[in-house]
């Protein structure tokens, strides 16, 4: 009889480093600094949320290095969450990860794409119908249009792709990878060197900290009082914190090498090693993208750019008329790449599962290539139903508009997404009392404090978001709940022998 197929050690370094990157690098950085300038109003608070979003990463790959060193296994996170506390804790990630971090995720990424492809494709677009929108409630309605399709293509290529074995998905992930890091460093140099701007930098970097032309943070709870960047050291407080929801989403998905630690070679080495470059590398080109904008246009215009486009903006400073074919060829490389990355890591989660008897048996076998087939079939098809369904609204024109169910759901999972971080990192702590004698090949960076700081700065965001941001808050944190149930009907008692 054959043997059962087993998973190949065919990332090395450079690869895992690459897949942090790649999974982390999609469309954020070149979009949601308008939004954060709004929010906190000043060059100087622009830089730091993403210095201190960088911070924050960086210490939490430092903290994961350690875990995963010490549990160099497929599924990453998940065995982690495990460990520390229970299988519940690991299975409500899990369920997390599969019903919307990951899917959603992807699905986000991938409509993001096609979304970019219509500025050089005009009849790729959210109005162009295959299907029209068909109302299922006064909410919600499904529908095909020509942005949606190039979405679902996007997602069952490489979900195909990533079948046929970790070396294509590998090979895609490094060659886009370095293609949107060249991008960045030449939005950088773009930036730096070639168009900027002496009178823009004498207006942003004059006045570094005193906040301007702000949006006011409105909370979802009544009796919680409304707050603005200039009303004092309490309301700018609030208004970083919120800001951070932004950069940390841009930031997101440095984690899921942990998910491929199977797969890596030498992975008691490497996989810290790449999360902390990987990180590192994403966090200097970010903050130095922001400078580059910085030194392309004036805060004003960087919050009020089209669209949120800001890069978009900035090129077309330099570029006339083609700053939106650039930037759109640029985002496209980035989209893809993260499609890629988040699509192969995710289904080696559902392998750990299953492995676990805590998801579908089928998902915790490996087909002839070596790969986790049918968790990458089973999320591709549930990435698919994200990608069609719709919300619906009216705009301030009374006009009928349909929004993506998947955004609602990603910002749900923001404030889970952050919960389960500061949880992981606290499993250093459980596991150093409860396997004090594990091996540990290498040991958290500054632990106890580095470990301990990110959680108090993590939780204190989460609170923020808990009172400013509740009707996104809680529904998130009712999704993980919904787990709850779900394990004690899957999670099969051992029989008294």
């Amino acid at each position: 009889m054959a043997s059962e197929p087993k998973l190949v050690q065919g990332l090395g370094f450079l690869d895992s480093t690459m897949l942090v990157a790649g999974s982390m690098i999609g469309s954020g950085v070149f979009i949601v600094s308008a939004d954060i300038s709004r929010q906190v109003g000043s060059t100087g608070w622009l830089l730091l949320a993403w210095v201190v979003t960088g911070a924050l990463t960086i210490a939490a790959a430092l903290s994961y290095g350690e875990l995963a060193a010490m549990m160099p296994r497929a599924g990453g996170q998940y065995v982690y969450l495990r460990e520390a506390y229970s299988p519940l804790w690991g299975f409500l990630y899990g369920w997390t990860l599969f019903l919307v971090i990951q899917s959603g995720t992807i699905a986000a990424v991938a409509v993001a794409f096609s979304r970019y492809l219509g500025v050089l494709m005009p009849q790729i677009s959210a109005t162009s119908w295959l299907v029209p929108p068909i109302n299922l409630s006064s909410k919600y309605a499904v529908s095909l249009s020509t942005q949606q399709f190039i979405a679902l293509l996007i997602v069952l290529i490489l979900t195909f792709v990533n079948t046929r074995g970790l070396q294509i998905g590998k090979l895609i992930q490094n060659i886009f990878t370095s293609a949107k890091t060249l991008s960045l460093i030449a939005l950088v140099i773009v930036g730096f060197f070639v168009g900027r701007n002496a009178d823009v930098l004498r207006a942003n970097f004059t006045d570094l900290w005193t906040p301007h032309g702000v949006s006011p943070i409105k909370p979802d709870l009544a009796f919680i009082p409304t707050v603005i960047a200039t009303s004092g050291a309490f309301g700018l407080f609030v208004a970083f914190c919120v800001a951070q929801v932004g950069s940390l989403f841009s930031s997101d998905a440095w984690n899921n090498i942990t998910f491929t630690a199977g797969e890596v070679k030498d992975p008691r080495r490497n996989v810290p090693l790449s999360l902390a470059v990987g990180t590192g590398l994403v966090t200097a080109l970010y903050v130095l993208a922001n400078l580059a904008y910085l030194c392309l246009l004036p805060l004003e215009q960087i919050q009020h750019a089209p669209d949120d486009r800001v890069a978009t903006a900035a090129i077309e400073t330099v570029f006339h008329g083609a700053g939106p074919l650039i930037m759109a060829v640029a985002i496209m490389i980035s989209t893809f790449g993260c499609s890629n990355g988040l699509i192969l890591s995710g289904a080696r989660v559902y392998y750990a599962m299953a492995r676990d008897g805590e998801f579908f048996e089928s998902t915790g076998k490996l087909n002839n290539r070596s790969v986790p087939a049918m968790g990458l079939i089973l999320q591709g098809i549930w990435t698919c139903l994200l990608v069609l369904p719709r919300t619906r609204f009216r705009d301030a024109n009374g006009v009928e508009q349909y929004g993506n169910l998947y955004s609602d759901l990603l910002d749900y999972v923001i404030f889970a997404v952050l919960i389960f971080y500061v949880l992981t990192i606290g499993g250093l702590f459980v596991l150093r009392k409860k396997q004090p004698n594990a091996e540990r090949p290498y040991r958290a960076f500054g632990y106890p404090l580095v470990p301990a700081l990110y959680m108090v700065v993590a939780t204190a965001i989460s609170i923020v978001l808990l009172f400013y941001k509740t009707k996104t808050s809680w529904p998130g944190l009712l999704i993980v709940l919904a787990g709850v149930p779900v394990y004690f009907l899957w999670h099969k008692p051992l029989k008294a022998p």
